[in-house]
């Protein structure tokens, strides 16, 4: 198969021709700015023009959730930053947002309601899994990762703050991969690290970095694929895997990312 494009509409273009989008790609901080989250922001939009979703993006209209400023303890900050995004989203009338991050995916759902912004809020991994579903994402024979070995992270803001397990590992199900749990997973999962605003201060002294913690439960299971489904973690277990001098021999990846490159396999 050739190699998928992709085109990001933005809602001011949207709007401006009289359309609306059946989503909203809430892209987050990480997803615009990071240069290693960028490429799964480019995967997902890959998949969503392959399978001919009418989506857009607020583009430069976006801010930050507010997601950092409130869990440092800043409410003052974050209330301004959704109270901000609320008169944007309501503006163009939004309904139904999908975001690759777990932070983002949180506060727009849980958060926002309660300052007057509720809108139907579904993560990458629950849409791809819907897309999947229903018939519109195919992977023939498995794709690029069929028979490897796999073991998933389980973001703290997706697993235990919203209870989403199986999405993620029915993404997974359909590389014909081998999903090889961690010893901690699913609601006893370890915390990557940087949640809660800790990725962005240095850790409190201790025996060992956290990300260190998990990143060796993830060597022990054999598998040479890592894949998460949160930016933060991705940074996390992408330094771990630094740490362990492997980058060689075992790669992080976005699902979005896992499932794009067996669909042009």
């Amino acid at each position: 198969m050739s190699e998928i494009t992709y085109k990001i509409p933005t809602m001011a273009d949207m709007a401006a021709n009289g359309q609306s989008p059946e989503v909203l790609f809430w892209v987050g901080c990480a997803g615009s700015f990071d240069d290693r989250y960028k490429k799964v922001t480019v995967a997902f939009t890959k998949i969503l023009n392959k399978v001919g979703i009418n989506f857009a993006v607020l583009g430069t209209e976006e801010g930050c959730t507010g997601d950092p400023a409130r869990r440092a303890g800043n409410e003052f900050l974050f209330q301004m930053q959704a109270m901000q995004n609320i008169q944007v989203l309501e503006g163009y009338g939004i309904k139904k947002i999908v975001t690759a991050c777990p932070h983002c995916f949180n506060t727009l759902k849980n958060e926002y309601p309660a300052l007057g912004g509720s809108y139907e809020v579904l993560h990458h991994s629950e849409y791809l899994q819907q897309l999947i579903d229903a018939g519109k994402v195919r992977v023939q024979g498995g794709g690029a990762f069929k028979g490897r070995k796999i073991t998933f992270h389980d973001s703290c803001y997706l697993g235990r703050s919203n209870d989403v397990y199986d999405a993620p590992r029915e993404v997974l199900q359909v590389l014909d991969a081998e999903l090889i749990e961690m010893k901690r997973c699913r609601t006893k999962g370890l915390c990557c690290g940087a949640g809660g605003g800790q990725m962005f201060k240095e850790p409190e002294a201790g025996n060992k970095d956290i990300n260190i913690e998990r990143i060796e439960e993830a060597l022990q299971t054999g598998a040479d694929t890592i894949a998460v489904a949160c930016p933060f973690c991705m940074v996390m277990m992408t330094d771990g895997v630094k740490n362990k001098e492997r980058e060689e021999t075992v790669k992080v990846y976005d699902l979005a990312e896992l499932l794009l490159q067996s669909m042009e396999n």
